[in-house]
């Protein structure tokens, strides 16, 4: 499962798999809806009457991205029919409009007559009940539609535009799809489909022996059929070519406001830096949902998806983004979660891109009792990322327009939803969204973002306020070095569960545990702190050539091993990072940054070969496992090289 590249704007988001295929477009919202939903977009090649597909076996691929932009840089190489693909994906700094360019190159002696072949499979809204794709003469196009959703196809090469069409039914009875009626080099021209239905076009060229050719390509999306002709009217007058053009120029601009002083880090983790700036602002929509992945092949094991915006996930992403200088891309999510804030105070499980409450597998009551369905940490961490943004930036208006509506209220809930015989929060799931009871990352993140909001308070003359929640974060923290730390194995808990009535330790090592010094709960070189970090670095690390670190102790989630001593888990990109963060933290010596750089130079290393970061990776072949990329993994890789940036100056001074 993976996405190997991806592109976006913050309202069009869409992801090619490593064979070029479109898998995915996302619209209106980054997340939602899917109108692909995972099936093939297809691309294909006629040289002189033998056809290839792109996802057959003989062809070769680099895929990469021109450098510090979010245009793709991708060659195809095909021996048997000797020809060569140098291809260029972008989509529109501001308008819905995707442009792929095709540079077909010969590497025969003979003059050869090519043919590209474009595949549209769309299952608009998705659902593919009720589409219609339809043949248009007006401007010689092809589009597809349902209700407020149109996508207009259209391109050319030097021969002119549009060669061929077709529309046709697919996925229905014996019906297949126009793509195979693509492999004969001419199609057939049937002009209206509708129901579940797809279409292709094609282009032609002559290349010379040793020569080449170029193929331009683009869709746009719109509303309304006046909306896409507009769109489409505007490529043909600024021209494909000059519009990828600017989209590089554009995002070479935008990368500039980040860190650029970044020590003695290899050139390989720089450009990995950069290129996650640039994924994570592809996840971000802009009006506010920071989405964690949006890679569909996830739902054959589930029926559901990542494509939700989960506030802890947001806020930890948002906060390094904050942290690389993106406070403008990020400050919209917070006022995303003020909206989506429970009248209680609290913020849900998930959400969706259009802030509807997401699906959610946290019931309201279990063996009779009732709870709150929460995550508490995700309410907790929203506040800490706001605070951690205005110490950077000092941009108090942001915080300002959020004090009644976001800040008061959710503290308010927080210092209220006390176990008080226990001085912590009352129980809730954990952030892994798995197990209920009290846990210590949780307490950590509560007490993180009772300290904003007593900081806010304080900033905004209510003393009185700011007292309380400083009062109660203090007691917090009494109740979890009281309760969660551990002196016999001399380490935190994971946390507090119920047994027979009463609040047992669970023990089990989590890598969740750097929250203690990562919230400020206890600084970095507190002992127990220190000694907490060691046993995960030890018992948590994967003994394997892979390396890394896992979640937890037998963590099941994509289990590949019963090997538990060997193998506790999967290693995953961001609890690796914590461990690395932690190193950075820590260090009081340059020397002492070797360690963490050669974390950042592993997680570079076992990157796709694009640069998507996955969430897991398989413990013996360092395969990606579930998502990829995922948000989260990409955003701690930039908080970790700021962090590690920071420290480097620090010390060389």
């Amino acid at each position: 499962m993976a996405r190997h590249l991806v592109i976006g704007n913050g309202k069009l988001l869409l992801n090619l798999d490593q064979h070029c295929f479109i898998r995915d477009i996302y619209y209106p919202y980054v997340g939602q809806l899917n109108h692909v939903g995972g099936h093939y977009c297809r691309l294909g090649i006629w040289v002189e009457g033998v056809f290839s597909w792109l996802d057959e076996p003989e062809w070769n691929f680099d895929l990469d991205y021109i450098e510090d932009s979010l245009v793709t840089n991708i060659t195809a190489s095909n021996d048997r029919l000797g020809v060569e693909l140098h291809m260029n994906d972008g989509i529109h700094q501001r308008e819905c409009i995707y442009i792929k360019r095709v540079l077909v190159r010969n590497k025969r002696d003979e003059a050869r007559e090519v043919r590209l072949f474009f595949h549209q499979d769309l299952m608009i809204e998705g659902s593919e009940v009720g589409d219609t794709a339809v043949y248009y003469p007006d401007n010689h196009t092809l589009y597809h539609y349902k209700r407020s959703n149109y996508f207009m196809f259209n391109g050319f090469s030097d021969e002119g535009g549009m060669m061929q069409y077709s529309t046709g039914i697919k996925r229905f009875q014996s019906a297949e799809g126009t793509w195979r009626d693509a492999e004969d080099g001419v199609l057939m021209g049937n002009t209206i489909a509708q129901g579940s239905v797809d279409s292709t076009i094609s282009f032609r060229s002559r290349v010379e022996g040793h020569s080449e050719k170029t193929f331009y390509y683009w869709m746009s999306i719109g509303r309304n059929l006046e909306e896409v002709k507009e769109l489409n009217q505007y490529v043909h007058e600024n021209h494909p070519e000059k519009l990828l053009s600017r989209m590089v120029v554009y995002w070479n601009h935008w990368l500039r406001r980040s860190e650029t002083e970044l020590g003695d880090l290899p050139a390989k983790v720089v450009k990995m830096f950069k290129q996650s700036l640039l994924l994570v602002r592809t996840q971000v929509d802009e009006r506010g949902a920071i989405l964690a992945a949006n890679d569909t092949d996830i739902l054959q094991y589930n029926r559901d998806h990542y494509s939700y915006m989960w506030p802890r996930d947001g806020a930890l992403i948002a906060d390094a983004m904050s942290m690389a200088g993106y406070q403008s891309v990020i400050a919209p999510f917070f006022h995303f979660c003020a909206t989506a804030l429970a009248p209680g105070g609290y913020l849900y499980h998930k959400y969706n891109p259009d802030g509807t409450v997401g699906s959610s597998w946290h019931p309201y009551i279990v063996q009779g009792s009732k709870r709150i369905p929460i995550q508490e940490d995700e309410t907790a961490l929203v506040l800490f990322a706001l605070w951690k943004d205005y110490s950077r930036n000092g941009v108090i208006e942001l915080p300002q327009s959020l004090y009644s509506s976001l800040i008061r209220k959710s503290a308010s809930f927080l210092s209220e939803y006390i176990e008080h015989s226990l001085s912590l929060p009352k129980p809730s799931y954990d952030l892994w969204e798995e197990r209920y009871g009290i846990w210590t990352y949780t307490a950590a993140s509560v007490y993180g973002g009772l300290m904003a909001a007593a900081f806010f308070t304080d900033l905004f003359g209510d003393y009185e306020r700011s007292d309380h929640y400083k009062s109660t974060a203090q007691t917090i923290k009494h109740g979890i070095l009281t309760h969660l730390w551990d002196e016999e194995t001399g380490r935190f808990a994971r946390g507090l569960i119920q047994k027979d009535n009463r609040w047992v330790k669970d023990m089990t090592l989590e890598s969740s545990l750097f929250g203690v010094f990562e919230f400020g709960v206890l600084p970095v070189d507190d002992y127990r702190v220190a000694q907490t970090m060691q046993a995960i670095k030890h018992d948590l690390r994967v003994k394997t050539d892979v390396g890394g670190i896992a979640r937890y102790t037998n963590d099941y989630y994509f289990q590949q091993s019963g090997e538990i001593d060997k193998v506790p888990g999967n290693p995953w990109i961001i609890c690796t990072l914590w461990v690395a963060n932690y190193e950075i933290d820590a260090a009081s010596s340059l020397e002492e940054l070797e360690e963490p750089r050669r974390t950042l130079e592993w997680v570079a290393s076992h990157a796709l070969s694009s640069g998507m970061l996955p969430e897991q990776l398989n413990p013996y072949d360092g395969t990606p496992l579930s998502v990829a990329p995922l948000t989260w993994s990409h955003a701690t890789l930039v908080q970790s090289v700021c962090k590690y940036a920071e420290k480097y100056q620090k010390l060389s001074r």
